[in-house]
């Protein structure tokens, strides 16, 4: 008797064939998050080419800092619950050696795809060798967290917001890569994930989360400063510094913490499943964004 299933055979409609753009300026790379008419929603597709890009310019001896950014109004609306271009039931060639997703029941084909996808892939790029900068405006939401948190600096527009609202929707204790408890102290990350409501990026500033605040139309302007400082610095010190500060975060538990915190993620999700059928509790794309701009206060 086997313990597979069928995949489910599910129409997906990308809107493009590139989500990702990639450019190398002065020896820095640009990765530009490229689906700006679904805010930068991160799909299966999305995800993937990320990864490649990460990769290539790892590879590119030229490359000597990295920029992760979004094109259009919001940096992030964090994972792709909604769009035509889903796609969850889609099978990717996997990266971090482990086994197929589609054809498993019930709760363990979000578990594999998940530990891959977002938990896995995000441990990957922190531990980037090279210093990597986040360019954020507008919104970055939940899954948009995670791309902003594993770069080493994050610089953002004074519009930009951070929100983590899959508590209040969902039921679910916060995104895969769980790093709000060293992001942010802990009576202000038992608010921002309990209520789920926006924080500024001037009050992210305060706690440490935001390494510079600047104007919209000078965002572009001072990534590239820092970005351009660190490309001429020497390679070897710039890797080893950034390894010195993540082996820090590591002694304090951070990976032990998310180890714990995805396995939560998890227990809510399929909790999800067997109350009403639906691994996120029926929250779609639009319900998510209708919710998001009535309760839309930063704090």
């Amino acid at each position: 008797m086997s313990d597979l299933v069928t995949p489910k055979n599910v129409d997906i409609n990308y809107e493009t064939e590139t989500p990702i753009l990639y450019e190398v300026i002065d020896n820095v790379a640009w990765i530009t998050m490229d689906r700006p008419a679904f805010n930068n929603a991160q799909n299966g597709q999305m995800t993937y080419a990320l990864d490649d890009a990460f990769n290539r310019a790892v590879k590119d001896d030229a490359v000597r800092c990295i920029v992760l950014a979004g094109n259009g109004k919001h940096f992030s609306a964090g994972h792709d619950i909604g769009t035509p271009g889903r796609d969850l039931h889609h099978e990717f060639e996997k990266r971090l050696m482990l086994a197929p997703h589609t054809n498993k029941p019930a709760a363990e084909l979000l578990y594999t795809r998940e530990q891959e996808q977002y938990l896995g892939m995000c441990r990957r790029w922190r531990d980037i060798p090279k210093p990597t900068i986040a360019m954020v405006q507008g919104a970055c939401i939940a899954g948009g967290l995670m791309l902003a948190w594993v770069c080493d600096l994050i610089v953002a527009s004074e519009d930009a917001f951070f929100q983590d609202p899959v508590n209040p929707l969902m039921g679910i204790p916060g995104v895969e890569y769980f790093a709000h408890g060293f992001e942010l102290p802990t009576r202000v990350a038992k608010e921002f994930l309990l209520l789920g409501e926006r924080m500024s990026a001037e009050r992210a500033y305060s706690f440490g989360m935001v390494n510079k605040v600047v104007p919209r139309d000078d965002l572009r302007e001072a990534t590239a400063a820092w970005a351009n400082k660190l490309a001429k610095q020497g390679r070897l010190g710039n890797w080893l510094t950034k390894q010195s500060i993540n082996h820090v975060e590591e002694l304090r538990g951070k990976r032990s913490a998310m180890d714990t915190v995805f396995h939560m993620h998890h227990f809510a999700h399929a909790q999800n499943d067997l109350v009403t059928g639906d691994s996120i509790g029926g929250v779609s794309g639009k319900s998510a964004a209708s919710a998001n701009k009535r309760d839309g206060n930063a704090a």
